[in-house]
């Protein structure tokens, strides 16, 4: 008997979900480029339009899928552990397509503070125009309850937090919601990429990945993902048609063959970037590494119960004394580390960061500056030797 996805670990799923069936195809789909689906009759076409009124998936038009899409789209979902999948453009695009699924005008929307910038700006300069209320809530949950209203509908988390990597207790924030009725649970996704964390299992309705970063894995496509409950696919469906959300079969494939090791990558970089970690932990210049994988992390206790591993990311705090244009210098003088957003690919990234714009509420022990480390698929003895090398040239001006 064929095992389902569920009776597979995920790094099978990876290897074996969307593929072709049958007694002789090819081991991977083909890349359906087409925009006009036709039909051999008018019974035909009503059957397909009929299909799509009851959400089953079916070719209609290019805008609406392909075969190559769907291959995508199942392997994700085995993985989220949800009940379909949409794909998008970007993973911008999937976020905010997720939230205007759910909100409507006279509406509250809870934010989680350690929120991807992005998301903190389409509350505040779109949904506020649409007579949408937000409000952030700390990443520990200690203001949540309080916060939640008779309007509220939407509240969104990220787990980990951008930047510093807090960590967020799902399964707490789910059942805090849902002592308030009809709100609907969203997760940002992307650290985990499917793969290392479930929100679905964890009670969320929505769970949403940049699959730019760890799925594709190469640098070289946009994507995003949002995978659902039974119960907010409809919606996220209807509101995603009605916006034009697509992608093209290119992209999908891409993003498909890039899955297939997804798993042994970030199994690598996670190791490397722990490395890494604990190595920085010691070094004069650096007051505090954030990485939720570090035993002495505030949120190692929430990532050891509820993870299955990490991936290639971490943070650094630079004691006070080393300023802006100090780092500036640093960032500048690492040779395997690039300057550059995004993460998640097989190259290391070096990117200072920010935080009084991207925080709304009071509370962080923050007293140096912040950069943060993308730790790609080179061997972690260079990448260390790199950074050591860097900070090298710091210690005589500070």
């Amino acid at each position: 008997m064929k095992k389902t996805h569920k009776d597979l670990h995920r790094a099978t799923v990876l290897t074996h979900g969307g593929r072709p069936e049958g007694a002789r195809v090819t081991v991977n789909p083909v890349v359906a480029r087409t925009s006009t689906v036709v039909f051999d009759s008018m019974a035909t076409l009503r059957e397909a339009l009929a299909g799509r009124a009851r959400h089953e998936r079916g070719l209609l038009y290019g805008r609406k899928g392909s075969s190559t899409g769907d291959a995508l789209e199942d392997v994700i979902t085995a993985l989220e552990a949800g009940e379909r999948t949409r794909l998008f453009s970007s993973g911008l695009a999937a976020m905010t397509c997720a939230i205007l699924s759910v909100v409507r005008t006279g509406d509250h929307m809870l934010v989680i503070d350690s929120c991807y910038e992005p998301v903190r700006k389409f509350c505040s300069q779109y949904l506020a125009g649409m007579g949408v209320t937000h409000e952030f809530f700390k990443p520990d949950l200690s203001d949540l309850a309080e916060k939640l209203t008779p309007q509220t509908r939407l509240v969104w988390a990220e787990c980990p937090g951008t930047a510093l990597f807090e960590m967020c207790d799902l399964p707490a924030l789910v059942e805090m919601a849902r002592r308030h009725g009809n709100v609907t649970v969203a997760v940002d996704n992307t650290w985990a990429s499917g793969l290392m964390y479930r929100p679905l299992e964890h009670g969320a309705d929505m769970s949403v990945i940049a699959g730019t970063k760890y799925l594709v894995g190469h640098s070289d496509v946009m994507l995003g993902a949002v995978t659902t409950s039974a119960a907010a696919w409809p919606r996220l469906e209807e509101v995603a048609d009605l916006m034009g959300h697509s992608v093209s079969p290119d992209d999908a494939y891409l993003a498909l063959r890039g899955a297939r090791t997804m798993a042994v990558r970030m199994e690598r970089q996670q190791e490397s970037a722990l490395r890494l970690a604990r190595w920085l932990q010691q070094h004069p210049l650096i007051r505090r590494v954030f990485c939720p994988s570090l035993p002495d992390d505030p949120g190692y206790a929430i990532w050891s119960r509820d993870f299955d591993g990490g991936n290639g990311l971490l943070s650094i705090e630079f004691i006070a004394r080393v300023d802006g244009p100090m780092v500036d210098r640093f960032v500048e003088s690492l040779q395997l580390f690039s300057i550059g957003h995004s993460w998640g690919g097989y190259e290391s990234l070096a990117l200072p960061m920010h935080l009084p714009s991207t925080r709304h509420l009071q509370g962080l022990d923050i007293g140096g500056n912040i950069v943060r480390l993308h730790v790609g698929l080179e061997d972690p003895q260079d990448l260390m030797l790199d950074i050591e090398a860097a900070l090298s040239s710091l210690s005589a001006l500070v």
